[in-house]
């Protein structure tokens, strides 16, 4: 028997292998079209166990504010994501928070000169990301962002590290200083977070884990906050916690 014979041919036109599977980009608008995969859930079971079992309602304002900076200031180290204006992607790329203002706002310093920039001002909703790999503790900081090349403000954030990353280029301007035209500095006036904290010990952790593994129980390992955008502004008018 030819091997042929075992090779179906299947000949579609044109319009129907494009049916068939569509590829749908990004719009200006930022909408897109989802699969409805969505499968029924239990009567009384909720949608999100991880976040019904973990959410923290009961902190006051204060203390969820004062506890996300801490762990901001922790931690530091950062990804700042914004949406690249070429294909309307999200790139991220680390960063150093250099300061807070306002308790829930955030500053970096910057080189001007670099593709975020551009971004930023053709796009100014970001995403800031803290993660603690050592306890598993995050927080997550969406608002907008917004550039300033004000000296005084360069001043004031300046670090001796940032020469590390723009170098000296010999013309006594771009030297990396604090005078270096290079160094801006972005305003990220964050508009709701969401973070986790420890309240838990490793060893209490890893007994959750291991009730959920076997017995299907979800783990309880952290405090689940959310400071919404009212919450931020009350903040944000009173000057900070301790204003």
């Amino acid at each position: 028997m030819s091997l042929r014979l075992l090779k179906p041919r299947l000949r579609l036109p044109l319009a129907s292998l494009l049916h068939y599977k569509t590829i749908v980009p990004i719009t200006n608008t930022h909408t897109r079209k989802m699969s409805n995969t969505t499968s029924t859930i239990p009567a009384g079971q909720p949608a999100d166990p991880y976040k019904s079992k973990n959410l923290d309602t009961s902190t006051s304002l204060s203390t969820k504010v004062t506890d996300l900076a801490g762990l901001l200031d922790g931690i530091k180290t950062c990804m700042l994501t914004t949406r690249r204006e070429s294909d309307g992607f999200l790139v991220s790329r680390c960063m150093q928070l250099a300061a807070r203002e306002n308790d829930v706002d955030l500053v970096f310093t910057t080189n001007v000169k670099t593709g975020k920039i551009e971004e930023i001002k053709e796009e100014d909703h970001v995403n800031v990301s803290f993660v603690r790999a050592s306890s598993g503790e995050w927080a997550s900081v969406s608002g907008t962002a917004s550039l300033s090349t004000d000296r005084t403000s360069v001043k004031q954030y300046y670090s001796p590290t940032l020469r590390a990353w723009l170098g000296d280029l010999g013309d006594g301007v771009h030297d990396g200083g604090p005078e270096d035209p290079r160094i801006g500095v972005i305003r990220i006036k964050t508009h709701s977070a969401t973070y986790a904290i420890d309240r838990k010990t490793m060893v209490g952790k890893a007994v959750e884990v291991v009730k959920g593994v076997v017995g299907g129980e979800v783990a309880g390992v952290n405090a689940l906050r959310e400071i919404s955008v009212e919450e931020v502004e009350t903040i944000r008018r009173m000057g900070g916690v301790k204003a």
